[in-house]
C-alpha cells in the first residue's frame, strides 16, 4: 500500500501577549511546557505520528529560540 505524500505547514510565529512574561524572550510556540517540551512539540508530534514527515515550520516573531529547539530535537 502506497502512502500519500503530504506536506504540512505549521504557522508558529505568535507574539503571545497573553503569555507575558513567558514570551518576553521567545515566541509563543517556544514557551516551555513541563520542563522538557515546548508548545510546538505537541503539534509536531501530532504530525509525525501519522507519518507526515514533510513539515515546514513558518516562524516570525523572536524565532531564534524556536529554531534552535527544533534543530536540537
Amino acid at each position: 500500500m502506497v502512502t500519500p505524500k503530504v506536506l504540512a505547514m505549521v504557522m508558529a510565529g505568535g507574539v503571545g501577549t497573553r503569555f507575558l512574561p513567558l514570551t518576553a524572550e521567545r515566541s509563543k510556540p517556544a514557551v516551555p511546557f513541563g520542563g522538557r517540551y515546548r508548545i510546538v512539540d505537541f503539534v509536531l508530534s501530532n504530525l509525525v505520528n501519522p507519518e507526515i514527515h514533510s513539515i515546514y515550520l513558518l516562524v516570525q516573531y523572536k524565532s531564534q529560540s524556536l529554531i534552535e529547539h527544533v534543530r536540537r530535537a
